[in-house]
């Protein structure tokens, strides 16, 4: 089966959105409407579709020169079957490293079935609402109050504090593109 999802971008070769350089998406659409969120432009639901297996193949075509893939947002889990079709993807046709960003916190992951199914070939799901007020630089929490969610061994938190606050590079485009929990 071949789903689609809606992507607002994505972005080859980032250090700043997870250990190692990465292929990093971000899915279009969130209903979550955290206050300060570093990424508003990614909440309407509007966005190019690709289907899943496309989305996969143009990882999967060059994933020797990534250590993962992150997904963020928008909101990944408002999309979960796509997620948890392009995540069993990327596991079964690469040994890249799978990191989600939601801000969904566990325990309402662990309630619904689909979001639950989405993170089934995660290493590290990075979950809570974004809350301005407890604002962090490092780890990828973006805030204080959301929690890291092993699912594997992979990483560490140590990999993460590692990590770069920010990293700005030049879209194909010539725009500016500026990413990472320092970006906004």
């Amino acid at each position: 089966m071949t789903s689609t999802v809606r992507v607002h971008a994505t972005l080859s070769d980032s250090r700043a959105n997870g250990p190692g350089e990465r292929f990093v998406v971000w899915f279009q659409g969130c209903s979550l409407a955290c206050p300060g969120c570093f990424n508003p432009e990614t909440h309407g639901p509007d966005a190019e579709e690709l289907s899943v297996a496309e989305l996969a193949g143009r990882v999967l075509a060059r994933a020797d020169r990534w250590e993962g893939i992150t997904l963020t947002g928008g909101e990944p889990l408002q999309q979960p079957e796509a997620v948890a079709e392009l995540c069993r993807r990327i596991r079964e046709g690469s040994r890249l490293g799978v990191l989600i960003l939601t801000g969904y916190t566990r325990g309402e992951i662990e309630a619904d079935p689909a979001r639950l199914a989405a993170v089934a070939d995660a290493d590290l799901v990075i979950a809570g609402r974004y809350n301005a007020g407890l604002r962090l630089g490092t780890g990828l929490r973006g805030s204080s109050n959301k929690t890291y969610w092993w699912l594997t061994d992979r990483y560490r938190e140590a990999d993460l504090a590692a990590v770069p606050e920010a990293e700005v590079r030049i879209g194909a485009d010539g725009t500016l593109i500026f990413t990472g929990m320092e970006a906004a």
